[in-house]
C-alpha cells in the first residue's frame, strides 16, 4: 500500500464529507426555519455514520449544532 496516496485519498474523502455535509445541514435547517418547524434557537443533536466498504468499519459521530 501507498502510504502517501491512502492519505491523500482518505484528506480527499474527508473534506467532500465536511462541505457536502455543511452545506446539506445549512440548506436543511434554513428550509425547516422558512417552513415554520424550527424557530430558529434550537440544539439540533446531529450523527453521521462513516462505513467503508470491504472493511468492518461503522463509526458513528454525534454532537449537537447549536442555532444560537
Amino acid at each position: 500500500m501507498n502510504e502517501d496516496a491512502f492519505n491523500m485519498s482518505v484528506r480527499k474523502f474527508l473534506k467532500q464529507v465536511g462541505i457536502t455535509g455543511q452545506r446539506e445541514i445549512e440548506a436543511a435547517v434554513r428550509q425547516s426555519i422558512a417552513n415554520g418547524n424550527l424557530a430558529g434557537n434550537e440544539k439540533l443533536r446531529a450523527t453521521a455514520i462513516i462505513t467503508v466498504g470491504k472493511t468492518n468499519l461503522n463509526v458513528t459521530v454525534e454532537d449537537e449544532i447549536r442555532l444560537e
